[in-house]
């Protein structure tokens, strides 16, 4: 009888587990963010010459339309081969992951071409 009570417990407690994770992680990214920058001004250097060397130049609109138009023909081709070879949602997901690469790809190749005209 206690069996059947403590697997919904667990079930509740992954969402809350994950979500103090995430917040525990963001938190110590920031930390360290913050630690390495003042590490860099004590030795008497200007710290965005490091963070524009390590930062990539993206365009998160860019990325994040190509990523959500790439998604919604994913879906649209999983649905068509859904219905048209009864694929079920193996279509939905291969579809979903092919057209959100190409998606991605797309906006890294766009982002680069721009790189090299500023050049």
């Amino acid at each position: 009888m206690e069996e059947d009570v403590i697997i919904p417990i667990f079930g509740m407690m992954i969402p809350i587990i994950i979500s103090i994770g995430a917040f525990i992680m963001i938190v110590y990214i920031r930390k360290f963010e913050n630690m390495e920058k003042m590490l860099i001004i004590e030795k008497g250097l200007d710290p965005t010459l490091f963070k524009s060397a390590k930062s990539w130049p993206t365009s998160g609109a860019l990325r994040a339309g190509l990523l959500l138009i790439g998604a919604g023909l994913g879906l649209l081709v999983g649905h068509w081969l859904d219905r048209a070879f009864d694929m079920e949602e193996t279509g939905y997901f291969s579809m979903l992951f092919i057209f959100g690469g190409i998606g991605l790809l797309l906006a890294y190749l766009i982002e680069e071409r721009k790189l090299k005209e500023q050049r």
